[in-house]
């Protein structure tokens, strides 16, 4: 299996790009989100992969960031969306925009994104609202796959929904301090009620 491609930027355009590996061309399908950070043909880049099996194909996704990567797991977790729909998913919305339509139930948001329609937006919800801020799971904010402190989390998850820092902070400290066992999805929704 491939984890990350290091090597030359062969090409690129919407949806895709080739990376030269020590002269094997490696077709990689990428979300607009990684298209915007990619460098100029001819240059180094490294992309982390996930690698996608099926009995007639492999197909290889890149992701220029760890926390777009398991963005993109998250979402693929749904039933019905594959990782094809994922990419369309990551391309249609910025990564917080996308975080607070799920954490909020914005179900009309959702379905703005081309290939997305009601019934979809409505099984992303439902399947991923207590699952996106998971503390068990790679984090999609930091970007961190080893056990995370809550606090940190809750922090960087409303920062990554536009709280500043200082607000992000206080904010989980106020409801920390009045749920001591509240998880970062409970705490992120308590924040984004109380912004409101």
């Amino acid at each position: 299996m491939i984890s990350y491609l290091n090597g030359e930027l062969a090409s690129k355009r919407d949806g895709e790009c080739i990376i030269d590996v020590n002269g094997v061309g490696y077709g990689v399908e990428i979300s607009n989100q990684t298209l915007g950070t990619l460098p100029s043909a001819g240059e180094g880049v490294k992309l982390l992969i996930y690698h996608h099996f099926t009995e007639s194909e492999q197909r290889l996704f890149g992701f220029a960031s760890q926390k777009e990567k398991n963005l993109f797991e998250r979402l693929i977790t749904v039933k019905g969306i594959g990782p094809k729909l994922g990419l369309t998913i990551l391309s249609g919305m910025p990564a917080s925009s996308l975080m607070e339509a799920i954490v909020t139930q914005n179900t009309a948001a959702l379905s703005g994104i081309s290939g997305i329609g009601k019934k979809t937006a409505e099984r992303m919800v439902l399947e991923l609202k207590d699952k996106l801020f998971d503390e068990t799971q790679p984090s999609v904010v930091s970007g961190s796959i080893e056990g995370r402190n809550r606090h940190d989390e809750a922090i960087s998850a409303l920062e990554a929904l536009g709280f500043g820092k200082r607000e992000s902070a206080q904010m989980v400290n106020q409801i920390a301090a009045k749920k001591t066992d509240a998880t970062v999805s409970e705490i992120v929704k308590q924040a984004l009620a109380n912004r409101k």
